[in-house]
């Protein structure tokens, strides 16, 4: 049975603001592949609509009535809830947010915020999900990427578009290949215009540049990136991998 990537996150808002509540579904619903699935005013109705709706992911305030973020955070954690958690809320003190980090927050966000800011975590979060969708990682240098996030989630961009128009799946990868670090190279070449060497795209990645020859070379033979050889005046030609924009384009 082929494992297909995650086309829906499913998300839960515990704030107890109805016009923050708005603003986030709003935020999020802008996002493709997020969807607000429920609405909590207090973290007691939050721990029932965890178990009722199965969420992947949830944005929890801290100061609520009832239960708090942070007495919230606990019991999901006590309860071994399967869900994500971005803290969303105006506590700035360090000792909540080290508390929330600890509990396994995944990220902390103080408000007032802007769209971008939402935005930039959802992202992360997608890119960090794939990776961890896959049957297993390939190698440690993939796991940290997956684990920190890097240079394409730190520049909030959105690769999951070009990845999903070529229909690439998990089971089409060859062995050795990682689809979180796939998408990332993607998302650096849109980033760089379409056009980069393999030097170029590991240095953007934050991979060896063998590594990302391996994907890249992956990538033209899937009719997705073509090869084009650039002569220099001087010195030894370069190598550059070109974004297909449209499938037809290397026909």
């Amino acid at each position: 049975m082929s494992k297909q990537i995650k086309s829906l996150f499913r998300v839960l808002l515990v704030e107890d603001d109805p016009m923050v509540q708005e603003v986030n579904r709003l935020f999020i619903e802008q996002v493709d592949g997020f969807k607000v699935v429920g609405l909590a005013s207090n973290g007691l109705r939050g721990l029932e609509l965890i178990e009722e709706l199965k969420p992947d992911l949830i944005f929890l305030d801290v100061f609520m009535p009832s239960l708090n973020g942070i007495a919230t955070l606990q019991r999901i954690r006590s309860m071994a809830l399967p869900v994500d958690v971005v803290v969303v809320t105006a506590a700035k003190d360090t000792e909540t947010i080290r508390e929330m980090m600890r509990n396994g927050a995944f990220d902390y966000i103080i408000k007032p915020f802007k769209v971008e800011r939402i935005h930039h975590t959802l992202e992360r979060y997608r890119v960090q999900q794939a990776g961890l969708w896959a049957e297993e990682v390939g190698t440690q240098e993939e796991l940290d990427l997956i684990m920190q996030n890097r240079e394409a989630a730190k520049a909030a961009v959105v690769p999951a578009p070009v990845y999903e128009e070529w229909a690439l799946s998990y089971d089409e990868l060859p062995k050795g290949l990682n689809a979180a670090t796939l998408k990332q190279v993607l998302a650096v070449m849109e980033q760089h215009g379409g056009k980069l060497s393999a030097e170029d795209t590991a240095e953007g990645v934050g991979i060896a540049r063998v590594t990302a020859r391996r994907y890249l070379d992956y990538l033209e033979k899937r009719g997705i990136v073509r090869l084009v050889v650039h002569y220099g005046g001087v010195g030894r030609p370069v190598n550059r991998y070109e974004l297909l924009r449209e499938q037809n384009d290397h026909k």
